[in-house]
Parts: structure tokens; sequence; C-alpha cells
């Protein structure tokens, strides 16, 4: 009798293990079904899985953090490779904080298998801040009589008043490095009656928090400097009379869309190409080709921003510390906005959702990040006939890929905008509101040499702007080159006798360590990426070219701490051969990083460039001196740059658009 109950018992036993695991596959498949490709965004259901599998595997304290949860990107082979219906791998990267013992670890978790595949400590950095540590600072801070005394010295009594604005801590002092510490500084405005508090800050007071301990670090008083008291809220009851309105101008389009959209795949005019919204990096593209008549050709695998630094130029220790890496300090895409219909796009564009990680991992949808729209541009060819008076001429469409985000005070926007030609451009809006310093000045002294009076009381720092692209690229197939081109005007002889002669010279850039480049005016300075095993219908390379926009030098000098830290912007043009694991152009955790992070150790093994699978890194920055104009919100400012091919076609490409 036994012996049957025990039977019994291993029957039931074994049928409610088969009946879960059918349960298991039937929610796999499920999960299976709506991932189609390798670089299918994440889904909630994924993160959920790999940070339960992290909490399974790994004993984590309560006050356990997660600054990041992406995708891991899987083998470049394996996605160029893939074919519909193939079986695919899932692999979830995450990084978590133990801020209690000071530790940052990498985990990536694979999906398919239910296991956690690898875990690292990264010793000795700092992942980018969360979220609870700046309402952990605030609480700090507020509640030290030394910033109580300090406020009250100003008039300020009520401390729900002031808004503390939490940076990371950027520039280090000797003794801060030394300690390890996970640090956070907070700059004091007073918010009054409006909700703008950023035209009254609280100028010379600055505190510094260690995160680890939860106590004030460091505390700087430099006494009292008058700050705004005028109400600077721009909302339309509060600015009072308005500008004539405009009639209204509809963007319409009567007959649908033009682009089409499969899961996360967009093909509109020829262009075919993937889009993930990234939690540190925001927009990427992946797999951009460009259908050539019958032949799909590969452009790029891989686009992103990788970096940003924003250093000001005032040398006052409340001022110098700053230099934001807003892209690895504070997780940039985390910080889009949701877009409206009619606001940041035109009307006839598409809003699009993203899925993110909060800091306990747990997934949220984050509406509207992603805006995708047609656009007219005006003329894209013509010609007029005199003799015939026969007028040839098409009109411009472009196709736009925009994200939004605020960074504390600073606005930007990242836009992908693809042309009928074959262009690809990128281009970076600036906008929101400029970080002021408070002063007792009210009017321009000529001593101000480090910035502007924007406003009464309201002083403008001298800063920049700088924004890394990291372009993987695969111009007609992997193995690509990097010819620079300079154009020089040739000197008056016997073969030159007008002096008008102009040649273009192409050099390869060989290595590494020798595509360390930088514009040049004075020559025309472009850069070429090209096949080099394919040839066109001309017998030249097919290529595609780098055209710089706007563009300015890195101001900070030889010795600087920030010129150390953020290298990449000393320099316009980096080549690398490609590697998965280089990524960020300031390096993996640019918070209280050190020296020489990201491209200076990307080239230091000065790897062959010639016939390789190559990925170029381009910084371009912006240069700001305030102006009164700028406040108190800015005008758009743009900056950008473009990829134009240069011999991939054997002809204009958009020759044969119908009128």
């Amino acid at each position: 009798m036994i012996k049957r109950l025990r039977f019994l018992g291993i029957v039931i036993t074994i049928t409610i293990v088969i009946f879960i695991s059918l349960g298991l596959m039937e929610t796999l498949t499920a999960q299976q079904a709506s991932i189609s490709h390798p670089l299918t965004s994440l889904t909630e259901a994924e993160i959920s899985t790999a940070v339960s599998i992290i909490k399974r595997e790994k004993t984590l304290s309560e006050m356990a953090a997660f600054p990041l949860i992406a995708l891991q990107e899987p083998d470049k082979e394996e996605v160029i490779n893939f074919t519909h219906g193939k079986i695919f791998g899932r692999k979830v990267f995450l990084v978590i904080y133990e801020r209690s013992q000071n530790k940052t670890f990498e985990g990536i978790v694979d999906i398919r298998s239910k296991t956690l595949s690898y875990w690292k400590e990264r010793a000795s950095v700092q992942p980018a801040i969360v979220n609870s540590e700046y309402e952990l600072a605030t609480q700090v801070v507020k509640a030290d009589p030394r910033w109580q005394k300090a406020m009250q010295r100003r008039g300020i009594t009520d401390f729900e008043q002031v808004k503390i604005s939490w940076w990371a801590p950027g520039i280090l002092s000797e003794q801060e490095e030394a300690t390890g510490n996970r640090l956070c500084r907070g700059l004091s405005y007073y918010k009054g009656k409006g909700w703008n508090y950023y035209g009254s800050p609280i100028e010379g007071v600055l505190a510094t928090v260690n995160l680890n301990t939860g106590k004030i670090a460091s505390f700087v008083d430099k006494g009292n400097i008058p700050f705004s008291q005028e109400n600077w809220n721009y909302d339309v009851k509060s600015l009072g009379k308005l500008l004539s309105p405009l009639k209204v101008l509809k963007i319409l389009q009567a007959n649908g869309r033009s682009f089409q959209i499969k899961d996360n795949e967009i093909s509109w005019q020829g262009w075919k190409f993937r889009y993930s919204m990234h939690p540190r990096n925001g927009l990427m593209l992946y797999q951009v080709t460009y259908k050539d008549g019958e032949n799909i050709r590969p452009v790029l695998y891989r686009a992103s921003l990788s970096e940003m630094v924003v250093p000001y130029g005032n040398p006052k220790p409340t001022w110098s510390f700053r230099n934001a890496f807003d892209v690895g300090e504070y997780n940039l895409g985390l910080l889009a906005n949701t877009m409206e219909l009619g606001k940041e796009i035109p009307e006839n564009g598409l809003l699009l959702n993203a899925v993110f990680a909060n800091e306990q991992g747990e997934p949220y949808q984050m509406p509207g990040v992603i805006g995708i729209y047609e656009r007219d541009n005006g003329m894209l060819w013509k010609h007029y006939e005199y003799n015939t008076q026969r007028n040839d001429v098409r009109r411009s469409r472009e196709l736009v890929m925009k994200m939004t985000v605020a960074i504390d005070n600073y606005d930007y926007s990242i836009n992908w905008i693809f042309h009928q030609d074959g262009t690809l451009e990128v281009q970076n809006e600036l906008t929101g509101i400029i970080l002021a310093q408070g002063t007792a000045a009210q009017k321009q002294s000529e001593d101000d040499s480090y910035g502007r009076l924007i406003a009464k009381n309201i002083f403008g720092v001298n800063h920049q702007h700088f924004f890394n692209y990291r372009l993987d690229f695969d111009v007609d197939g992997q193995a690509n080159s990097v010819m620079e081109m300079n154009v020089n005007a040739l000197p008056m002889n016997e073969k030159n006798p007008l002096g008008n002669a102009i040649a273009v010279a192409e050099t390869p850039l060989a290595n590494e360590t020798a595509a360390v480049r930088d514009l040049d005016m004075k020559s025309s300075r472009e850069w070429i990426i090209v096949s080099a095993d394919k040839k066109n219908v001309l017998g030249d390379a097919p290529g595609y070219m780098l055209m710089p926009g706007g563009n300015s030098i890195f101001f900070p000098v030889e010795g600087s701490k920030i010129r150390e830290r953020a290298e990449f912007a000393t320099h316009h043009l980096w080549v690398t051969k490609y590697k998965p694991t280089e990524l960020y152009a300031g390096g993996d955790y640019p918070n209280q990083t050190k020296p020489g992070q990201g491209l200076p150790k990307y080239i230091s093994d000065n790897e062959s460039l010639l016939g390789e699978d190559i990925v170029l890194w381009y910084t371009m920055g912006v240069t700001h001196i305030p102006r009164s104009e700028d406040w108190p919100v800015m005008p758009v400012h743009r900056v950008g740059f473009k990829l134009v091919p240069r011999g991939f076609f054997s002809r204009n490409p958009a020759i044969n658009l119908p009128e």
C-alpha cells in the first residue's frame, strides 16, 4: 500500500512539473513571438526576469540600486547573419550598485536559459547617479546647521522655498579622490513666489554630500551675494502681453505616412534601419542600409551619441568643478521627455514609446519619447534651361527621428535625419535655461570676462558643450578604411601660371594613433570611410564622407583636470578597430573617473585600420558666450554633421523621383 502511494505521489509530482513546464513554455513562446529580431528592445517581462535572477543568485542589500538595465547587444556576426525565424539569444546587461558597501557590480543574465552568465565587481568606479540619492542628499543638507545659517544670513527662513539641484562631483580634490567615496554636490536656488527658480541662484553656497555615509563631506559659504528677486516664470499668464498670433499652419499628409514601421524597423525612400532607446545613450540606430536598385547596401551597423561634456569657464571654487558628463553621469536616455504632436514634432508625426527600468529594477513604459515624422526641406535639385525655358525641379522630403531630454536646467534634442539623396544627418538642438550665476551687478562690467550679464543680478558663465558620436561603419561590408581629404591651393609656376589650381589629396589613416585628427578650415578637411574590397562603376572605392558642420576647440588648457578626464573632446576625430566592449568615448564610468579612460585607452594598442571593421568617433562642440536674448529660456541653437555618399552611387540617387 505504501509503495502504491509513493508511486502515485511520484506520478502526481511528475505531472505537476510537466504542466508547469508547459505553462512556462507557453509564456516563453508568447514572449518570443513579440521578439522578432536580436536587436528588438527589451520587454518589461525580460527586465523583470533578469532582475529576479540576479536577486535569486546574489544576496543584495535593501539599498542595492540598478543604475542601468539594458539589452546586452548580441554578437555582431550573429546579427548580420540573422534570418527571419532563426533562433537567437537574448541577454540583459545590468549594473548594480551597493551604496552601503560602495561597490559596483556588472551582471549579464541569459534570458533563454534563465541563468546569470556573468558577474563581476568593477573596482573603484561609480555608476550614474540615481533618483533616491538626490532625495537623500537634499534631506542631509537641509538638516545641516551650516546650510541653514547660510540661508538665514541671506534672509531665507522658509527652507521649503529653497530648491537644491544635485550634480555629479566633477573635478575632485586630492582628499576626495583618496577616500574613494561616492559624492554629489548641491547648488541652492530660491523659489520664492515663482516656479522658475533657475533665475535665483543662491551664489557662494556649495554642499558636497558623501552618499555612502549620508553626511556632508564639505561645505562652502562664500558670503552674501544678492540674488534676483524677480519672477522669471515664462508661462503665458506670467508674460502678460503676447505677440500677435500667426495664422494657423497645418502640416497634413492626407494619404497617410510614407514610411513603414514594423517592430523597431523603419523603411523609407530606400532607407531601412532599426532603432532603439537606450537608457544611457538615448536614441540609437542599427543596421542602416540603402536599397540601390535591387541591392541592399549596408552603410552603418550602429550609430549613437556616446558621451557629452559641458565644461564651465569660471575658476571660482563653487564653479570650477562643474563639468557635466551628461550621458555617463546621469543616464541621458532615462531623462527623455514625453513629446506632443504639434509641439516638439509636427501634427503629421508619430510618437513611439520606450521601456526602461527604474533603480529598483522595476520595468516601466515611458510614452512618446521617440518622434518620427516627414518634413519638407525646400528644393532637392533643380535646373532651368534658358533656351527652351524647361524647368526641372524636385521638392525635398526628409525623415526625422527625434528625442528630447532635460538635464536639470538645459534641454537637448537629438535628431537623426534621412535625406532622399542618400545623406544621413545628425542635428543636435540646444535650448532650456542658462546655468545662471548670482551677482550684485545690474550693469555689464569690463571686468566680467568669464561671461556676460544677461539680466539684473544674473550672470551667464562662459561654457562649452561637446558631443561625441560613435559611428560603427560597414560601408558595403565590414572591410573598410578611412581616407583623410585635404584641399590645397597650388603655388604659381609653369604648371599653374594663373595660380587658380585647386588640388585634392586623399591620405589613408593607417592606424589608430595616426587617426586622431582635427578639423582644418584652411584645407576643407573631411574624412571618407571607404570599402576596402569593393569598386564602383568608375573603378574607385565606394564611400561615405563625414562632412562636419559647426564646431569648436576644447578651451581648457593642457594640464587641466577636465582636459585629462574628457580627452575625447580634445580632438574632433578618432578611429578605432571595432571591439564590442568599446562603447563610450569617456569610458564606461565617467562619474568620478580617473584620467585616460575611453578613447585614449582604446587606441593604446594602435591597431591597423586598413581594410578592417572600423568605428569612427566624431566630436563636435559649441562655445556658448551667453547673451541677454538667451534669457529666460534660450532659443534653439543647432549643431550637427552629415554623412554624405561619395562614390557610393553611380549617379544622383534622387534623380528619378517622380514630379
